[in-house]
C-alpha cells in the first residue's frame, strides 16, 4: 500500500489541494507547502490516522531549526516502522523546505492516509468526529510549556544557590561598576547607531528572501503547469512528453537528466524514421 510508482496518481495531486486537504483535517491555515516542512503536520495526520501510536508529547510544532525539524522526523520514521510502512523518510532534503521534495512526500501521505480511510472507513469516521487537533495541539504545547517551566525554575533555584553570600559587592567591584557604567554612556551613541545598521540590513534581508520566494513559486508554478500539460492523455504518452517527464521527475543529483531526455528522444525518433522507412 505504501509503495507506489512515480507515475500513479497520488504524485499529480496539486499544491492547492494538498493544502486544502492539511487544512481542513488538521484545523490549519498553510498557504505554502514548505510550511509543513518542519514535519510536525505530518505526524499529526498519522497521530489522526492511527490513534495512540504517535508520540505526540515528543512533536515540536514550534520547530525552527534543522535539529528540532530532525527530531520530528525521527518519529515519524519510527512510527512508520512500528506499522510496518515500507516508506524511507528522506529528511535532509524535506528539512530543507524545498517546495517539490515536500510537495511529493505529502502527495505520497495524502495517498496513504486517505487508502488507511478507506479501508476502515467507519472507524475512521467516528475517530475523525472525535479528534479535535486544535486541542490535541495545544494539550502538546501547554505539556511541554510546562516541562520547560519546571526546568527553568530548577535552573535559577541552583544559580541562587551557587551565589551564596555573593551580593556584597567589594570596593573594587562597586569601582568596576561605576566604571562601567561610564564607558556605557559614552557608547551610547554608537549602539544606537550600529543598531539602527543592523535594523537596516535585517528589513533589506528580509525583503530579498520575499523576492527569492516570489520568483521561486513563479517557477515552480511554471514547472507544475508545464507537468500537467505532459499529463493529458492524448500526449503524455508522445516521445517529447516522456522526454520533459524525464527532466521534471529526475533526481536533484543527477546532471545528466537532460542528456538522457535528449538521447531517449533521439532514439525514439531514429526508431520512428527507420520504421517508417521500412515500410516505404
Amino acid at each position: 500500500m505504501a509503495s507506489i510508482g512515480m507515475m500513479d496518481s497520488a504524485y499529480f495531486v496539486g499544491r492547492n489541494q494538498i493544502l486544502t486537504w492539511i487544512n481542513n483535517r488538521l484545523h490549519l491555515n498553510l498557504s505554502r507547502i514548505e510550511e509543513a516542512a518542519s514535519g510536525a503536520v505530518q505526524c499529526q495526520m498519522m497521530d489522526m490516522t492511527f490513534p495512540g501510536v504517535v508520540p505526540m508529547h515528543k512533536v515540536n510544532f514550534d520547530a525552527k531549526t534543522e535539529y528540532d525539524m530532525i527530531q520530528n522526523y525521527k518519529i515519524l520514521q519510527d512510527v512508520f516502522n512500528k506499522l510496518k510502512i515500507d516508506k524511507h523518510v528522506e529528511v535532509s532534503r524535506l528539512v530543507k523546505g524545498r517546495p517539490l521534495d515536500n510537495l511529493e512526500f505529502l502527495q505520497w501521505l495524502k495517498h496513504y492516509c486517505d487508502s488507511v480511510n478507506g479501508d476502515i472507513m467507519n472507524e475512521c469516521a467516528t475517530f475523525s468526529e472525535n479528534y479535535n487537533p486544535v486541542e490535541r495541539r495545544a494539550k502538546i504545547a501547554k505539556d511541554r510549556n510546562h516541562k520547560c517551566s519546571q526546568k527553568s525554575s530548577i535552573s535559577l533555584q541552583t544559580n541562587m544557590n551557587n551565589s551564596g553570600s555573593g551580593n556584597t559587592l567589594s570596593p573594587n567591584r562597586t569601582s568596576g561598576a561605576k566604571q562601567f557604567r561610564s564607558n556605557g554612556a559614552a557608547g551610547g551613541v554608537n549602539s544606537s547607531v550600529e543598531i539602527q545598521a543592523l535594523s537596516k540590513e535585517i528589513t533589506d534581508l528580509k525583503s530579498a528572501v520575499d523576492l527569492l520566494e516570489k520568483e521561486r513559486d513563479f517557477y515552480f508554478a511554471k514547472l507544475r503547469d508545464i507537468e500537467i500539460l505532459c499529463q493529458i492523455p492524448e500526449v503524455e504518452n508522445v516521445p517529447m512528453s516522456i522526454a520533459v517527464k524525464k527532466i521534471l521527475y529526475a533526481d536533484d543529483a543527477k546532471e545528466s537528466a537532460l542528456e538522457e531526455a535528449q538521447d531517449y528522444l533521439n532514439q525514439t525518433l531514429n526508431a520512428m524514421e527507420a520504421e517508417a522507412d521500412i515500410e516505404a
